[in-house]
């Protein structure tokens, strides 16, 4: 059912770009896969409200960005904006879509054509949109709005290029371009991640006059939580395609409920050296967003994982050559000789085959559990129901995985199992060998 007080409602969007794969398989028809950059987003925008997507670099937050406007197509899911659906729009409806959303992108050297003046430029949506074509009424408008965002008096800029500005003087360009079509929702991606500190507080400031005095809404895309803090209304955490919490930005720096979230924070600089702060940041790198983790996408770097989370393959096989890495290259002779080709690990899956270097699968057993004896803390073994020797290597299962949803926490919404009810309680230390 609508939300009647939301301006901005979506819901299980999805944005996936497919992967082209090699000739052959493109000529069979194979299906190589796609990059999941969005992949089941759904929230609400209040009429006035400012909500801020949050995420480091490969989270989706600027995919789902430029899918509000469709900038990019989705794959499936649905976008409405004052009640219209947005993905059921065609292409000459989408203009007119766009007087009423505007977007102001991360560069701001790049958003302004080098050839035009910034009259041209600012006044170019009036021509575009049809709104007027008379040069003195485009004048006295872009006049007007460049006045509003700053860049005072008028008659100095007008005749400038992009050239000519201070990225900071650039970004107000922009933001007067975005708003001489008086829209609802503006979405800024990162709109202040490229310009000098001393101008950043300025240009949000500005921001929030805009806000203020043009009824505006704002979707605020941003990898800076303090920027975040400051300017937003709500906050919703991004983590490989998916909000893994979503709440009211002094709910989630006040009690961060995600581990994901709760690390995020742990990262923000502390200005003050006399201050220690524990600084245990996610382990590994990002994973593949064409093949993500089964369950929860966060469960290989996450500290508190446990059975549910969706242990796989693939995890065992990044457990074992973290081992290795750590332990020298004595450690690794010794245990890698012990193993047949790793390679099958790759793989997606909830069970995996340890080949034998020898054949016998009692020896991999043997010393998966030792692995395990040394390292107890290890997250993994939580999510490993039994080790069972076989002829040629020793057969793993893995506890079922699940997909966590966004469910209401305190003041906000989080997807973690740690949150589940329905689950068992997560074990402090992993289980004996």
């Amino acid at each position: 059912m609508a939300d009647a007080s939301a301006l901005l409602e979506v819901e299980d969007l999805q944005v996936h770009f497919p992967l082209r794969g090699s000739f052959g398989a493109r000529l069979v028809g194979k299906d190589v896969g796609a990059v999941q950059a969005v992949d089941g987003v759904s929230f609400s925008v209040a009429r006035g409200e400012v909500l801020g997507i949050v995420g480091e670099s490969g989270s989706g937050k600027t995919t789902l960005g430029r899918a509000l406007l469709r900038l990019v197509d989705p794959t499936g899911g649905s976008i409405r904006l004052e009640g219209e659906d947005v993905l059921g729009l065609r292409e000459r409806e989408v203009r007119a879509m766009r007087r009423k959303v505007q977007m102001v992108f991360q560069d701001p050297h790049a958003s302004l054509n080098p050839a035009m003046t910034i009259e041209t430029a600012v006044g170019h949506p009036l021509r575009i949109h049809g709104i007027t074509r008379d040069r003195a009424d485009i004048r006295r408008r872009v006049s007007a709005v460049l006045e509003r965002v700053g860049l005072s008096p008028p008659d100095q800029y007008l005749s400038k290029y992009p050239s000519d500005l201070s990225g900071g003087q650039k970004q107000r360009a922009v933001l007067a371009r975005a708003v001489i079509l008086s829209p609802s929702l503006l979405v800024a991606d990162e709109p202040v991640s490229m310009l000098d500190m001393s101008v950043r507080a300025k240009i949000l400031e500005l921001m929030l006059g805009l806000k203020s005095d043009l009824d505006l809404t704002y979707v605020y895309i941003t990898h800076d939580l303090a920027t975040a803090k400051f300017f937003c209304d709500r906050v919703a955490i991004m983590y490989l395609g998916r909000i893994v919490e979503i709440g009211a930005t002094e709910e989630i720096f006040a009690n961060p409920r995600h581990p994901y979230t709760q690390s995020l924070l742990r990262a923000i600089p502390d200005p003050d050296p006399s201050r220690s702060i524990p600084r245990d940041l996610p382990r590994g790198e990002v994973p593949d967003a064409a093949e993500p983790p089964l369950g929860c996408r966060f469960h290989p770097r996450c500290p508190k994982a446990f059975a549910p989370c969706g242990w796989e393959a693939r995890d065992l096989h990044d457990m074992l050559e973290q081992r290795w890495a750590a332990g020298g290259q004595e450690l690794f002779e010794a245990e890698r000789l012990q193993l047949g080709d790793l390679a099958g690990l790759d793989q997606p899956g909830s069970h995996a085959t340890v080949p034998s270097a020898t054949g016998t699968g009692a020896d991999v057993a043997t010393l998966l559990d030792q692995i395990r004896e040394d390292d107890s803390r290890e997250r993994i073994w939580h999510g490993i129901e039994s080790i069972t020797p076989r002829p040629g290597g020793a057969v793993i299962e893995f506890h079922p995985g699940h997909d966590p949803v966004l469910r209401p926490e305190g003041g906000a919404e989080v997807a973690c199992h740690l949150y589940n009810p329905e689950l068992a309680d997560p074990p402090g230390e992993a289980p004996p060998a």
